[in-house]
């Protein structure tokens, strides 16, 4: 066996004893509210906010901020879709039932996390321009990550993927943004 396969093979068992773990504990009420609300947030409204809350009183990079964190998403989402058809991991909730999530998957493929590298790709854009914002941009962006794992809908190098995917491009949209400005 390569060093590759053995290093995918450690990965995925411990995504497998992970999910085994997490969707078995009967979380307190508040972390499933929390959980809950975290990933409805990374369906996209929360980050249509920040960005008309930056575009309303952002300054004068009020623009370059939200160009740079727009196209991060954007591209964000252009990869994780190839990813996933590419990759075609199932999610968690297909090899077993969650206790208490029954929240259902906006599709039936896992790798990567598209709602962590969106969460990141804004939120670190976002911090890279503002850089006050960046606890709270990245207390939001961690919430969403966890909410994927703890709700059953990824596993945990899904999101690590993820999140690195997302900072990535975030990293590289400013950029070129600030290139471009």
């Amino acid at each position: 066996m390569t060093l590759a396969a053995s290093l995918a093979a450690f990965i995925v068992h411990r995504d497998h004893s992970l999910m085994l773990s997490v969707n078995r504990w009967p979380a307190p009420r508040w972390i499933r509210a929390w959980m809950i609300a975290a990933t409805r947030a990374g369906d996209g409204w929360l980050w249509y906010a920040m960005g008309l809350v930056i575009l309303l009183f952002g300054g004068e990079q009020r623009v370059a901020a939200t160009g740079a964190a727009a196209l991060a998403a954007g591209l964000g989402i252009a990869i994780f879709l190839r990813l996933k058809k590419a990759a075609g991991r199932r999610r968690p909730c297909a090899f077993q039932p969650h206790c208490w999530a029954t929240l259902l998957p906006p599709d039936q493929f896992s790798f990567p996390s598209g709602h962590t590298i969106t969460a990141f790709a804004v939120a670190v854009a976002l911090s890279l321009f503002y850089p006050e914002l960046a606890l709270g941009m990245l207390f939001c962006a961690l919430s969403v990550a966890a909410s994927r794992i703890l709700l059953g809908l990824h596993f945990l190098s899904d999101v690590v993927a993820g999140a690195a995917i997302g900072a990535g491009l975030a990293y590289g949209c400013v950029w070129i943004v600030r290139l471009a400005v």
